[in-house]
């Protein structure tokens, strides 16, 4: 293993293959959630301890884990992780826990983490699987933040829960319901692949 794939694996799951903007896997706990930063950065970090520690797991038993059960062996590790940080979150931090409701345990079904545990994980060796699992994860926080940040500053007029416009300002309330979800995300990846097509165009010209 070198720095180069490390930094591949890296830049791949926070950029060039972003689960969220670029894959478009698991953008329906990402518009559920993203009402509000600190949901949405609450879910993301759950999300990527999930990532992480199933990845590193899974990598550990690819050759113990016959072929024809693999999926459900997969599903059963991912439980367990998020049945812990589940717990943990409602113990240590409870609002948090209470305002995701549901969709902390519904992290057993994201297709992100299924979809890392046999593209990525049943592949590769356990650092290289646990950076896989570190790279998607900040990529899809990265991509609740930003959605959560926009819904939040024009539904709210707030971030993180303070207000930034004053008591002067008209919050949008379409944007915290879920059409004002849709919206948001929609622009956001139709910009990251116009930014992400001219990027490409700049490289083919200098080669």
């Amino acid at each position: 293993m070198n720095k180069t794939e490390v930094k591949k694996t890296l830049l791949n799951g926070i950029v060039y293959q972003n689960p969220s903007f670029v894959l478009l896997l698991g953008n329906c706990p990402l518009l559920a959630t993203s009402t509000s930063l600190k949901n949405g950065i609450g879910m993301g970090f759950a999300a990527t301890m999930v990532l992480i520690c199933s990845n590193i797991m899974i990598s550990m038993l690819r050759r113990i884990i016959p072929s024809k059960i693999r999926i459900a062996a997969y599903i059963v590790v991912i439980a367990g992780f998020v049945t812990m940080i589940d717990l943990l979150m409602e113990a240590y931090l409870p609002e948090l826990s209470a305002s995701l409701g549901i969709f902390i345990p519904l992290i057993v079904v994201n297709c992100i983490i299924l979809a890392r545990a046999e593209a990525f994980a049943s592949k590769n060796s356990v650092f290289l699987s646990a950076v896989d699992g570190l790279a998607m994860g900040l990529g899809f926080t990265g991509a609740l933040a930003i959605v959560s940040t926009i819904r939040e500053l024009l539904g709210a007029g707030t971030i993180w829960g303070l207000s930034v416009f004053g008591g002067h300002f008209q919050p949008a309330t379409l944007m915290i319901m879920p059409v004002g979800g849709f919206l948001t995300l929609g622009i956001v990846i139709a910009l990251v692949q116009k930014l992400t097509a001219q990027t490409k165009g700049r490289r083919e010209v200098r080669k």
